[in-house]
């Protein structure tokens, strides 16, 4: 089948891209926002707590079921639903009277959220072709990036205009107008999927669902619940995310065997060149980079008495590296490929290191000055990771496979950053008896560790790369000189 370019794929993707922006953004925004919740409230601590790690715990469950769906009836219908869902829960947050019905709308949120988000990579997937993909992921990396990074700033605005009591609710609000715009123009713009005459029943791996749906949750419910005692209260949790993730991987086996849709084809990490090595970099480098957003929250307002807004700017060079690099460097990929992603993560962790450094050896009251040129390195390295990273791993993956694939390499991802913001602030908090800047060092050094092990991963993937694209190459050669023997006899 040609193809055919849509001729309205770049605003297609704008739309799209949006969207996804507020869901991702919506997984830190509200941190600086706790503390007015709480008291607006008159909410437990514990309770506060589940608005962050309930919408974190849902978005990560869905992905790959909402990758799945979109992939079965339709990237379009999956987009509009999912959107419009997240709009309306937006809402029932901003609005809630209590610190239950907070908790139920985030929940409600975040599975909206996940259901949303691989329809992004998805679209990208159908809608463009060779090194156009490589700038829209480009792209798409950028808002992962930006919306990590700029959730703070942007909750610490907000806060500030409309005030510490009533503020947290407009952190939601603010959802709400964006989200209806987008919904409209996404009815005119979004590529209508082909009729398909699917039951859900034959179509849905829902088997495959409640297998993955407990491994995920074994994992990520003692992670997120680990400032409270999660680790040592559910420790027992992990041992069944084992059981249940073999369970799955042997189910879905069973499943592709007997002609059946699979929720997850493994086939997409046993046979698809450079997506499991792919995934596992995009995981580790979560691990280390979404986790310092936090840790530096604390280091600046508890340990430096800044303000929400001034303690989010602190940490805009970051944000603004690595939102030009991203846009940059999804435009190299077909030129330098897995180079950018070792090169980008090289950078990171030379960054982190420079800061972890400067902690100790600057004065307190000049560090948000002196981190910021490292941070912009930083940063400029991280816009290099995510876009090409996603490009190259998604690169081979089938376009009938693209909203799963998406999903999965999501759900790593959302799982690295849980444990990644959990292992550094229980470093932090150990370290803090010590002082803040000790504690920021040791936190920040963890986290380079982190990212050097995602970048030992590059490069063993960089090498294979290079030998496939040798076998290639010897291959096209052996078959040209056996077409001319056979052409010369």
């Amino acid at each position: 089948m040609t193809y055919e370019p849509d001729p309205r794929r770049w605003k297609a993707l704008a739309v799209s891209l949006t969207a996804g922006f507020m869901g991702l953004l919506d997984v830190s925004i509200v941190n600086v926002a706790l503390p007015s919740m709480q008291s607006g409230l008159h909410a437990t601590s514990g309770g506060i707590r589940w608005v962050v790690s309930g919408y974190a715990l849902a978005f990560g469950l869905v992905l790959v079921t909402g990758g799945r769906l979109g992939d079965a009836f339709g990237r379009r219908n999956m987009f509009l639903g999912a959107l419009a869902a997240f709009v309306i829960t937006s809402a029932l947050a901003g609005a809630a009277p209590n610190e239950t019905t907070l908790v139920l709308a985030r929940l409600a949120q975040g599975v909206a959220a996940g259901m949303l988000t691989p329809q992004n990579t998805g679209l990208i997937q159908d809608l463009f072709r060779g090194a156009e993909r490589g700038r829209a992921f480009g792209m798409f990396g950028a808002v992962v990036g930006i919306s990590t990074a700029v959730g703070p700033i942007l909750g610490g605005f907000i806060l500030a205009v409309f005030g510490a009591q009533d503020g947290w609710r407009w952190v939601f609000y603010v959802n709400v107008p964006i989200g209806v715009l987008a919904f409209a123009l996404a009815l005119r713009l979004l590529p209508r999927s082909e009729k398909k005459q699917l039951r859900i029943r034959s179509e849905i791996d829902f088997v495959g669902i409640a297998l993955l749906a407990v491994a995920v949750l074994g994992v990520l419910l003692p992670v997120i619940d680990s400032d409270s005692g999660g680790f040592v209260r559910l420790w027992w949790l992990f041992p069944v995310a084992l059981v249940f993730g073999v369970a799955f991987v042997r189910w879905e086996h069973s499943v592709v065997r007997r002609g059946r849709s699979p929720l997850l084809d493994t086939r997409l990490f046993t046979d698809t060149p450079g997506y499991a090595s792919g995934a596992a970099v995009g995981a580790l480098y979560f691990c280390g980079f979404a986790g310092i957003w936090l840790v530096f929250a604390m280091y600046f307002q508890q340990g430096l008495g800044y303000s929400p807004l001034q303690s989010g700017l602190s940490v805009t060079p970051f944000a603004l590296g690595s939102a030009v690099s991203a846009a940059v460097a999804g435009r190299l990929v077909p030129r330098f490929g897995r180079r950018l992603t070792v090169t980008g993560l090289a950078m990171v962790a030379a960054g982190l290191l420079a800061v972890a450094l400067l902690a100790e050896l600057v004065p307190p009251s000049v560090s948000g000055w002196a981190f910021a040129l490292p941070l912009v390195f930083a940063g400029v390295g991280g816009g290099m990771v995510i876009s090409p990273n996603t490009t190259l791993t998604l690169e081979c993956v089938p376009v009938r496979m693209a909203g799963v694939a998406g999903g999965a390499l999501q759900t790593g991802q959302r799982i690295g950053t849980a444990i990644g913001t959990a292992v550094l602030a229980s470093v932090f908090g150990m370290v803090l008896g010590r002082g803040y800047p000790l504690a920021l060092t040791i936190a920040l050094g963890c986290a380079a560790v982190l990212t050097c092990g995602a970048l030992a991963l590059a490069i063993a993937e960089l090498r294979a790369r290079r030998h496939r694209a040798a076998a290639e190459d010897r291959e096209a050669r052996a078959a040209e000189t056996s077409a001319a023997d056979v052409h010369r006899g």
